[in-house]
């Protein structure tokens, strides 16, 4: 069984630290909320693949890095 998931790494002005996730959202599909965040002004909102939750303000945002669209294996597997 085989699900989509994109990386995302976002740098956050003054903060050293990046903020790394996974969801399962579509590489268009964040690109275009990274935009409306900075078109709006409003926070960049996305949810990762365990439900969590990340809102940074737009303000805030020092670059955005979408990775492509990858298939990864779900399921058990035999050691």
């Amino acid at each position: 069984m085989e699900a989509m998931g994109v990386e995302i790494t976002i740098g956050v002005q003054h903060v050293a630290r990046e903020l790394v996730l996974e969801t399962d959202q579509t590489s268009d599909a964040v690109v275009e909320h990274v935009r409306t965040a900075l078109e709006t002004g409003n926070a960049l909102e996305l949810t990762d693949t365990r439900g969590r939750r990340v809102v940074v303000p737009a303000a805030a945002l020092g670059y955005v890095e979408v990775g492509g669209d990858e298939a990864r294996k779900v399921g058990f597997h035999n050691l």
